[in-house]
């Protein structure tokens, strides 16, 4: 049976002065009717480029420079942009990573919807209408009337995700292209993505293109896998064979690096609190509508331990880390770091005590000042309290040296590193005031996986090293089992769970907690570190 896609030794050449010469390097691999092929791989792999180039969607300055691209027989390559439009637009969907930019802000889902019918066909208005109502039913959305009627910035990122979704599968495509579509949801919308795209392809029999860097999203959905690496398919097959019995260095290293979903055995700790969340309360108003973010929020870290805050977008887990550092003050409660009340702290008062308490954000871009020496952003804070010269340079090695980078770039900008050594900029900058207690607000979401582990075990390393306390925040229960003690769930501001990661995360009480469990893709995977 002839594949519904063969692309044959493709390479797609990039702009002189790129860090290599080619995204993608002699592809070779088949999807077939019925099936879901994963192409897996780290940023820069050249996954993405890939699938940009069977739309003809390549970024100006980017080509396809040799190869085939067959879809039901014809060359995509040799078509002319108008041809490929109508074939990529009836007979290939796509679905990109992120909903909010791949939907117009100014035009309702509806109408954005709507607009592949009247491209496409020629149904009239009111056909046009019932069809975009049936399509966002079958997405299982609520009341598609009111969706329909909503624009983008109105729905949750699962509810744009779905419509994405719906407009990729308007005209029922033989084959769809899934970008990272889950990578930015929530573990609960991400299997209900994932359930819902496997209905789909199991009952209308098209075949699926799924890229992703996540192999729990693999050993969840895939039928056969692609990995790839700097622009080459390294290794391909069934995805039983890759996922337990791997073959290729970097697939093995790829695979070692997911977090398993086996907490170590839990130690009680004897040690003294060094922080104390009281009943803490915290409102918002906009629009006229009252957010409760935090209700009645109360924990414990002890000394030298790691406390996860677990929870979906919504649950109140980054507005507690916010309140922690005093970026947000709670309405009541108290939160004490050793035996100081910092909510009660105001002015010259708090900045002699900041010290006791830093934070990690998520982005390590847009927390670094990228018009400043990454040197002088780690060192600032002691900077400001009076040191100067030679002791503040030596400082800034020492700190680099600490998180495992090269003294010697102390002088170099933010975009000069990747992802994963600003954010080991961001973690030195944390540590430079030594802390007593360092909250952590998802410092590993934004990378990938070997990149995830490397910043994993640094905070592993540093645990054990500077006897550090922490509260790690994140909606990732692999990375919670991997540095936490002790874990709290949270739920629309309450923490609905607290207790040993060993307990909580194989047998948690309560059914949210229980929801979040189930919902883990790739859970009965036994891959992973």
């Amino acid at each position: 049976m002839t594949a519904l896609l063969s692309i044959e030794n493709l390479s797609i050449a990039l702009p002189r002065g790129a860090d290599r010469a080619h995204a993608a390097k002699d592809v070779s691999f088949t999807i077939d009717r019925g099936e879901v092929f994963c192409v897996v791989g780290e940023s820069g792999s050249g996954k993405s480029l890939t699938a940009a180039a069977i739309l003809g969607l390549l970024p100006p300055g980017v080509r396809a420079s040799g190869g085939r691209i067959l879809f039901e027989g014809q060359d995509l390559l040799q078509l002319s942009l108008p041809d490929l439009r109508r074939i990529s637009g009836k007979r290939i969907g796509m679905v990109f990573q992120d909903p909010m930019t791949a939907l117009n802000p100014l035009h309702t889902v509806g109408s954005q919807v709507a607009e592949t019918f009247r491209i496409h066909t020629s149904l009239g208005r009111a056909e046009i209408a019932d069809r975009v109502l049936d399509l966002l039913e079958t997405m299982r959305l609520p009341e598609p009337r009111q969706i329909a009627r909503a624009y983008p910035h109105e729905l949750s990122g699962g509810q744009r995700q779905r419509c994405v979704i719906a407009m990729a599968m308007a005209l029922e495509p033989a084959l769809l292209i899934a970008d990272e579509p889950t990578t930015a949801l929530d573990v609960t919308t991400q299997a209900q993505i994932l359930g819902l795209i496997r209905d789909l392809q199991a009952r209308r029999g098209m075949g699926v293109m799924f890229i992703t860097h996540d192999f729990g999203v693999v050993a969840e959905v895939a039928t056969r896998i692609a990995v790839m690496r700097q622009g080459e398919v390294v290794e391909q097959g069934e995805a039983a064979t890759i996922l337990n019995r791997p073959r290729h260095p970097y697939s093995q290293a790829l695979i070692a690096a997911m977090p398993a979903l086996r907490p170590p055995p839990y130690q009680p700790s004897t040690a003294a609190p060094v922080l104390s969340v009281e009943g803490v309360h915290k409102t918002y108003r906009r629009r006229g509508r009252t957010v409760a973010a935090l209700k009645d929020v109360s924990l414990t870290l002890r000394r030298g331990t790691t406390l996860g805050v677990v929870g979906e977008s919504g649950s109140g887990k980054s507005t507690l880390a916010r309140c922690l550092v005093k970026l947000v003050e709670p309405e009541q409660g108290a939160i004490r770091v050793l035996d100081t009340d910092i909510t009660r702290l105001s002015g010259s008062a708090w900045r002699a005590q900041t010290g006791r308490i830093q934070m990690v954000f998520q982005d390590p871009f847009t927390s670094l000042n990228p018009r400043r020496r990454v040197g002088d952003l780690v060192t600032q804070g002691i900077a400001m309290r009076g040191i100067r010269g030679p002791d503040l340079k030596d400082r800034a090695e020492d700190l680099f040296r600490l998180v495992g980078l090269d003294p010697a770039a102390i002088d170099r900008f933010p975009h000069e590193f990747s992802g994963g050594q600003r954010q080991r900029i961001g973690l030195a900058r944390a540590l430079a005031l030594e802390p007593d207690v360092l909250v952590a607000d998802e410092p590993v979401s934004a990378l990938d996986l070997s990149v995830q582990a490397q910043v994993l075990d640094l905070l592993a390393s540093l645990r054990r090293k500077l006897g550090l306390s922490m509260v790690f925040i994140t909606h990732d229960l692999r990375v919670a089992a991997q540095v936490c003690d002790r874990v709290a769930i949270m739920q629309r501001g309450e923490v609905v769970e607290e207790g040993p990661a060993e307990t909580l995360l194989t047998a948690p009480t309560h059914p949210y907690s229980r929801e979040l469990l189930a919902a883990v893709p790739g859970r009965g995977w036994a891959g992973g570190r």
